[in-house]
């Protein structure tokens, strides 16, 4: 759903925030050197991990001055400045007291309003931050070399190394995050933002947060060391630490599921044992055929050189067609879309795309309800698609009846196949495919 933008006063600036949920408490969404509220809900797994912290709080998220839909500056800000935005916010929406969850960055002005303001806050959260950038995120010698390559490439996604390194290989998220650098901020605004950054220091009020403090951080965070977490969890009076093992420091760069549940519990006292989100979307599975002679053909050097061109091939298709990569299979993919004629057209590209590079693909479609878990996706149907897929022959698209009924009236060329046991079926069940002679043109 579209979530509405407004703005708030904070002295002669204007600050982009938005809310969603009706918890009963207040949970104020702090974020790290740049942000953009629009493009959070394009990533489907920032999104999803928004929806669960709505699900039991009124969220406020915004942009902080300089950056996403939030007005530019033109000096340095101070994190009093800063703080002010969040308090112009809470009072913008008519929050008299709130919990703060602060990113990274975030997390020092986090901790300041905390310690300013006990009375304003009801709890801190803090997730991959720190108490002074030189000891636990660049050292002064790698701090220019640093401002220099994002001067360099700075929209083209490259920082993902540096924030996200698993997501490397992921086209479709690096895409995304070369967006979100040129839409959070401007390469001189992200150097003056970073140059402001490098100035924090907040060590010497740690003792003066009263207030309940969960600090969260990542065992392997590449780009804040653990060590700042447990330097804070050590020096805040009473808090609570918690460390999660992987190594992105983008928060919603792997499963958000055990960060959830451990807000949830810290703000609620218990985590929601919530049935599985299910939704309705069509299934794709791609395989290769006869991959492992294929492979002893070739060596492993070719044999990789290949396969690497296929994933850029399939992911290619899948992004076209605007389907959702869930993961690759060694030598296929699963992927899910909003329709299923997106989803049979997408399979008829790949097959005849890879035609060329002498690789045989077949194809399994199924509609129906599926599980959504974090990044992977599970259910009765997901099993009936790759079933499917295991009964179709090289250069198949092979579709269940209740894609064949969906797709009634398109102009999509299909045959029956007969009548197919399908394991965890008590009844057999009809199975169509593309015509071959017919699916030329059909990628248009």
């Amino acid at each position: 759903m579209p979530v509405d933008t407004y703005y708030a006063r904070s002295g002669d600036l204007r600050i982009a925030y938005q809310v969603v949920g009706r918890g009963p408490l207040d949970l104020v969404f702090v974020p790290g050197f740049i942000s953009n509220l629009d493009l959070y809900w394009d990533e489907p797994n920032m999104a999803h991990f928004l929806s669960r912290l709505s699900a039991f709080s009124r969220l406020i998220l915004f942009d902080k001055r300089g950056t996403g839909l939030s007005d530019r500056l033109g000096n340095l800000p101070t994190l009093e400045e800063r703080m002010d935005d969040v308090r112009a916010v809470m009072d913008a929406v008519g929050s008299k007291r709130a919990a703060l969850f602060g990113i990274s960055e975030g997390g020092a002005m986090s901790m300041l309003f905390a310690a300013t303001y006990p009375e304003r806050t009801q709890a801190l959260i803090l997730y991959g931050t720190y108490a002074d950038f030189h000891t636990w995120v660049l050292p002064p010698e790698r701090f220019e070399p640093f401002l220099e390559k994002i001067d360099r490439t700075w929209g083209q996604g490259e920082s993902l190394s540096a924030f996200a390194p698993t997501m490397m290989a992921d086209e479709r998220f690096k895409q995304w995050w070369a967006r979100f650098e040129r839409l959070g901020a401007s390469p001189s605004a992200v150097i003056t933002l970073m140059r402001m950054n490098s100035q924090i220091d907040v060590r010497h009020i740690l003792s003066a947060i009263r207030v309940p403090t969960l600090v969260l951080h990542r065992s392997g965070d590449t780009r804040v060391n653990v060590e700042g977490g447990r330097y804070l969890a050590a020096n805040i009076p009473g808090a609570k630490y918690v460390e999660f093992p992987g190594m992105d420091h983008v928060m919603w760069a792997g499963n958000v599921n055990p960060l959830a549940d451990e807000i949830e519990e810290f703000l609620t006292g218990t985590h929601s044992e919530k049935e599985p989100d299910r939704v309705l979307a069509t299934v794709l599975f791609t395989d290769i055929v006869d991959s492992t002679r294929k492979a002893e053909a070739m060596g492993d050097r070719g044999w990789h050189a290949l396969l690497d061109e296929h994933d850029r091939i399939v992911r290619a298709a899948i992004d076209r067609f605007r389907g959702r990569e869930i993961k690759t299979l060694g030598d296929g993919f699963l992927a899910t879309f909003d329709g299923p004629a997106r989803a049979v057209r997408c399979a008829s590209a790949i097959i005849d795309a890879l035609h060329p590079l002498s690789l045989n693909v077949r194809c399994g479609v199924h509609t129906g309800e599926v599980e959504m878990k974090g990044d992977d996706i599970g259910g009765i149907a997901v099993h009936i698609a790759a079933r499917i897929a295991s009964l179709a022959d090289g250069g198949d698209v092979l579709v269940s009846r209740t894609v064949r009924d969906l797709v009634a009236g398109s102009d999509l060329p299909l045959e029956e196949r007969g009548n197919f046991a399908l394991k965890g079926l008590s009844e057999r069940m009809p199975l169509y495919a593309v015509a071959a002679l017919q699916r030329a043109g059909m990628g248009a």
